[in-house]
């Protein structure tokens, strides 16, 4: 069958998306990956086949134009996704008035220039599947628009749809629905009915374990994460195991390349750590690693170690709760210290807390000294390291995407 993925540019979002598009494609599928022309080397680098619609704009522009205003607004999930997290208590009101402040800051923005070529190349390929990124509405849209079955591709736990649960209950009998409003214009240029498949898929393709999920009552496909960071070389030093306890520091890329830079004391982490009797691998920017200083006895700073090498030797990772550095972590039944600080972090984390794996403090108010204790928790306290391991065998046990290509075909054949 024909299966095209779907995605704005985002090089995060995509390298999830990556290992199904491989297992399809080694199944025998044609399988092909759209997004904007400026995302073309990203796709092609994963070795897969690229589709460049619409023009380069997403809402990061936004950010650049108004970098203030991002900063002050990064801690944790905006409304009308904050309704999953702890204690909230979703208001109709305030929900309505989030889509409408998302679709005009985020999801028009990144789904605007890509949606008359894609429903275009749709209509001319006429693919089986559209598998889309789970705010990349322009791919149900094209799938409708063509007749194909379509599926959503979550990479973290599923916000978006749990929030549409909660406004679709509350809004029950009230007019406005601004998400509805504008994907139902769509809907009727291109000669269909608005659905709720439009914002959140036929089904759902789901990489977080069970135990960390947002529950919903979607029809939820559990799949095995598959870490891929994109091109990785091991280092000489990982070929051999370590002489030292291990521990990892590491916090993503978008702090730095997005935002104004990490929410946590990256040199005061890494100095309070410098006098244990361990050896701490910290991966961070060239222009973060200048504020460390001299550098600490046993301590490696790396631009980039490709996590799936580096976390099974580790002791601990030290992590922002990224999901995709999480969930490798995860993978491999380490312990982990989290400092969540941007968007789905703080709940991702405090769902991986209350599993029992990991320990979590809030990055803008911790100070080395707290996270090297909750570092020394995590190696000396053995129960940790036993939910860390059930983690990974709830993990292990899910379909590996090879695994979840028949029933894919399945779907599509029901769906279309």
């Amino acid at each position: 069958m024909r299966v095209l993925l779907v995605t704005y540019q985002s090089t995060t979002i995509f390298t999830a998306m990556v290992p199904l598009a491989w297992a399809l494609r080694t199944a025998g599928h044609d399988v092909r990956v759209a997004s904007q022309p400026g995302f073309t080397g990203v796709i092609t680098q994963a070795g897969l086949t690229a589709v460049p619609v619409g023009r380069n704009h997403t809402t990061w522009r936004v950010g650049e134009l108004h970098p203030e205003q991002v900063e002050a607004e990064r801690n944790g999930l905006p409304a009308p996704y904050d309704t999953v997290a702890e204690g909230a208590e979703p208001d109709w009101e305030r929900m309505r008035d989030g889509y409408a402040e998302m679709l005009n800051r985020w999801h028009k923005l990144d789904n605007f220039p890509m949606i008359a070529d894609l429903v275009a190349y749709a209509r001319h390929w006429e693919p089986d599947l559209v598998i889309w990124e789970p705010t990349t509405y322009a791919g149900p849209i094209a799938a409708r628009a063509c007749g194909a079955a379509h599926a959503r591709l979550l990479w973290s736990i599923d916000v978006f749809g749990a929030a549409r649960e909660h406004y679709l209950r509350l809004a029950a009998g009230r007019p406005a629905d601004p998400l509805a409003e504008w994907l139902g214009g769509y809907a009727r240029k291109y000669g269909f009915d608005f659905g709720e498949d439009l914002v959140t898929g036929q089904f759902t393709i789901d990489q977080v374990p069970g135990s960390l999920a947002v529950p919903t009552t979607l029809d939820r496909l559990p799949m095995r994460p598959v870490p891929y960071g994109g091109p990785a070389v091991v280092p000489g030093w990982l070929h051999a195991p370590p002489e030292l306890p291990r521990v990892a520091l590491t916090l993503g890329t978008t702090a730095t390349e997005r935002y104004a830079g990490f929410a946590a004391n990256v040199p005061d982490i890494v100095a309070a750590l410098a006098d244990l009797d361990l050896e701490l691998v910290a991966t961070l920017p060239k222009a973060v690693q200048g504020t460390v200083g001299a550098r600490p006895a046993r301590t490696r700073l790396e631009t980039f170690v490709p996590l799936h090498a580096l976390a099974p030797t580790c002791a601990v990772v030290i992590n922002h709760a990224g999901p995709g550095t999480f969930l490798t972590t995860a993978l491999y039944g380490v312990p982990q210290v989290t400092l969540p600080w941007d968007f789905d972090e703080p709940e991702l984390a405090r769902r991986a807390a209350a599993q029992g794996g990991t320990l979590t403090l809030r990055p803008d108010r911790v100070t080395g000294r707290e996270v090297r204790d909750a570092m020394l928790r995590l190696i000396d306290e053995p129960g940790f390291a036993d939910r860390a391991e059930a983690l990974r065998r709830e993990m292990v046990a899910m379909p590996s995407p090879a695994e979840l290509v028949p029933r894919l075909e399945e779907l599509t054949a029901k769906h279309r």
